[in-house]
């Protein structure tokens, strides 16, 4: 696995909207992705925020509320704490995981299904929840054919992935059309979880100046889940097209 990086997946003041849509519903839920510099214990961290809502007649159906913050130290890229918490018509939320990488070990707390609550071994590499990671490959310019590998945390589960480019893609979106390239994580080894059940994750990054990830797509045995982006805001100055769209 790669030393410890910088983490670059986010820039401070970043707001990425997407819509959701799973199989027959086009409107089925948003999702927003924020990030903001923050101060713990004198070093500076990166707030990366995921406020995931079921939408319109898929609301009426499930409604599903769930927000997720990962507090990331910018200069090892290294995980320090995430939190979740949701509800859905079947069961709540309520979950955090602190890492210390001292002692490798990251204290997994589950406050609705207590059992699960455990001391977890981090395994080598620097783990990255599943958003930041493929957020991050907007810095890694690879070609298609290139492939990087990367620790993903699920919950209290940590995945080693390689995340492979694919291909060049035009891909449409509420904000306009984009050239991207298409990056999909495989675990190569002893697969499991979505990934043993035939699940497929993907990302498009666009090829401009803002590599904004403006498609994301989730693929389970009982139906797909496409992102497309459709606002996107930062503070920062880019020459990219988005940048400032709502």
């Amino acid at each position: 696995m790669a030393a410890a990086t910088s983490f670059t997946a986010f820039r401070d003041g970043e707001v990425f909207t997407y819509k959701v849509g799973f199989a027959i519903f086009p409107r089925a839920g948003e999702i927003t992705i924020s990030a903001h510099d923050r101060k713990l214990d004198g070093a500076a961290v990166m707030s990366v925020t995921t406020d995931t809502r079921s939408r319109g007649i898929v609301r009426g159906l499930y409604a599903f509320d769930n927000k997720a913050e990962v507090l990331i130290d910018k200069a090892s890229g290294r995980m320090l704490h995430v939190k979740e918490s949701g509800a859905d018509p079947k069961r709540a939320t309520d979950t955090e995981i602190t890492f210390n990488y001292q002692t490798r070990i990251a204290q997994y707390t589950d406050r609705v299904r207590t059992g699960r609550t455990a001391e977890i071994s981090i395994p080598n590499g620097d783990p990255m929840d599943l958003i930041s990671a493929l957020v991050q490959t907007r810095d890694w310019h690879l070609k298609p054919g290139e492939k990087r590998d990367v620790v993903v945390q699920f919950g209290r589960d940590f995945y080693p992935l390689s995340i492979k480019a694919e291909a060049y893609e035009d891909v449409r979106t509420p904000l306009g059309t984009y050239k991207t390239l298409v990056l999909v994580p495989r675990m190569e080894k002893d697969p499991k979880g979505l990934f043993k059940k035939g699940g497929e994750i993907k990302v498009w990054i666009s090829q401009d100046a803002s590599s904004l990830p403006v498609k994301m797509q989730l693929k389970l045995n009982f139906g797909t889940a496409t992102l497309l982006l459709s606002g996107y805001k930062s503070t920062a100055p880019t020459d990219g097209k988005a940048a400032g769209s709502k």
